[in-house]
């Protein structure tokens, strides 16, 4: 009994950061005309600099989630943590680091 109430615990733990279904397409769309304005439609760089696995290589996970939240003093880059939350931010880190076909 209580083997299968910490599988259904820890199930649901693993599932509690990833955004809903709806979330996901809304900050898919998110990245790929906000961020892709100056990123490039493509994330190769822009007014921006690249966003491709490649160029995202050896970068902490929280340096981006800090990036995408707080954006860069001076920069161009804006702070989107009014239209994200945390765990958001570090999915679309995620998303950039593992990308899949986006509509």
């Amino acid at each position: 009994m209580y083997k299968l109430l910490f599988l259904m615990l820890a199930a649901t733990t693993a599932f509690a950061d990833e955004p809903s279904p709806d979330r996901q397409r809304t900050l898919l769309d998110m990245l790929n005309h906000d961020c892709g304005a100056c990123h490039g439609l493509t994330l190769k760089g822009g007014l921006g600099p690249a966003l491709l696995p490649g160029a995202l290589a050896g970068k902490p996970d929280d340096l981006l989630i800090s990036t995408i939240l707080n954006g860069r003093p001076g920069t161009a880059m804006p702070p989107w943590q009014p239209f994200m939350s945390r765990d958001e931010a570090a999915w679309l880190a995620g998303i950039l680091r593992n990308p899949k076909p986006r509509p």
